[in-house]
C-alpha cells in the first residue's frame, strides 16, 4: 500500500514543468515546490513529467535537479525522480550485495525483469555478469596456503555455508508462495524459524517472507543509535513508498525517530514520502 498522496485534481505535465522550472529561476531554490510537484506524483506521472520538461526546455529534469539541490536532499528528490526499474538498477551498481537482495527478493518478477533491462542499458552488461564479476574478484584478489594444513573448526563451519548454498538454489528458484509454504514448514519440522539461518540468507529469507518488517528494520537501524545512516534510510523510503509503505509503518511506528533524525528540505521530503 502506498503512501504517496496524489489529489484528486493534478495539474498536467505541462504546468508541472513550468512550476518546477520557476522553482529552479531567481535567488535561491524553491524546494518547498519541488517537493510539493515531485512528492505527490506517481512513478507514471513523474516520468510524463520528465518527458515534457525535456520537450519544452531542452533541458534534462534530473540534471536540473542535480545542479539546484545539494547533499542527502538531492539524492533522494533524484533517486524519486527517475523510472523505478533505472533506480534499483543503479542502486545494484553502486551497492553492497545485501541491496542487491533486497532488489531480488523483495520486487515482483515483472519489476525485476525491468530493473535487469535497464541494467543492461545503463551499464553495457547483465545485472548478472556484473554480480559474477564481483565474486570472481574476490577469488582471485584471496592468497590461498597451499601446505596440507588442516583446520577441523573451519572444515565444520563451511560444510554449513555449503549447505546453504543448496538453500540459496531453492530460494532463487520457487515462487514467493510457494516459498512461503516452505518456511512454515521449515518451522513445524524444525521446531524454530526459517529466520535462524545466518546473515545473507536469513536476509533473504526476510525480504521474501515479509519485506515490510524488512524495510522497518532497516529504517530503525538508520535512525537508531549513534548517527544517522542517511543512504539506508533514503533507499529504504524511496524505493517502498509507492508498494508497500503503509504496512512498513505498521511495522516500524516510530515514524517520530525519522523526524527527530533528519533536518530540513530532506526531511520534508521523506515526511511528504511517508505520507
Amino acid at each position: 500500500m502506498s503512501t504517496i498522496r496524489v489529489s484528486d485534481t493534478v495539474p498536467s505535465p505541462t504546468e508541472d514543468s513550468h512550476t518546477l522550472k520557476e522553482a529552479f529561476q531567481g535567488f535561491g531554490t524553491d524546494e518547498k515546490a519541488i517537493i510539493k510537484v515531485l512528492g505527490a506524483r506517481t512513478a507514471r506521472q513523474r516520468r510524463e513529467i520528465r518527458d515534457t520538461y525535456q520537450q519544452l526546455y531542452n533541458e534534462n529534469l534530473i540534471d536540473a535537479l542535480f545542479s539546484e539541490l545539494s547533499g542527502d536532499f538531492r539524492k533522494a528528490v533524484i533517486l524519486w525522480t527517475i523510472d523505478p526499474p533505472e533506480r534499483d538498477a543503479k542502486l545494484a551498481n553502486e551497492a553492497l550485495l545485501k541491496v542487491i537482495v533486497e532488489i531480488a527478493c523483495a520486487s515482483s518478477p515483472h519489476h525485476l525483469m525491468a530493473v535487469r533491462q535497464a541494467y543492461s542499458s545503463l551499464f553495457d552488461c547483465s545485472l548478472e555478469e556484473d554480480i559474477i564479476a564481483k565474486v570472481l574478484v574476490a577469488l582471485v584478489r584471496s592468497y590461498r596456503y597451499d601446505k596440507e594444513l588442516v583446520d577441523p573448526n573451519v572444515a565444520n563451519s563451511e560444510a554449513v555455508l555449503l549447505h546453504e548454498a543448496i538453500v540459496l538454489y531453492i530460494l532463487g528458484t520457487r515462487n514467493f508462495y510457494q516459498l512461503r509454504e516452505t518456511f512454515k514448514s521449515y518451522k513445524e519440522k524444525f521446531k524454530n524459524p526459517v529466520e535462524k539461518l545466518e546473515s545473507l540468507l536469513r536476509m533473504v529469507v526476510s525480504c521474501i517472507d515479509c519485506p515490510e518488517k524488512h524495510f522497518a528494520e532497516v529504517i530503525g537501524t538508520s535512525v537508531i543509535g549513534f548517527g544517522t545512516d542517511e543512504d539506508s534510510l533514503t533507499r529504504a523510503i524511496v524505493s517502498r513508498a509507492e508498494i508497500d509503505m503503509m504496512k512498513i509503518r505498521g511495522e516500524y511506528y516510530k515514524t517520530n525517530l525519522v523526524i527527530d533524525d533528519t533536518s530540513g528540505d530532506y526531511r520534508d521530503f521523506l515526511m511528504t514520502l511517508l505520507g
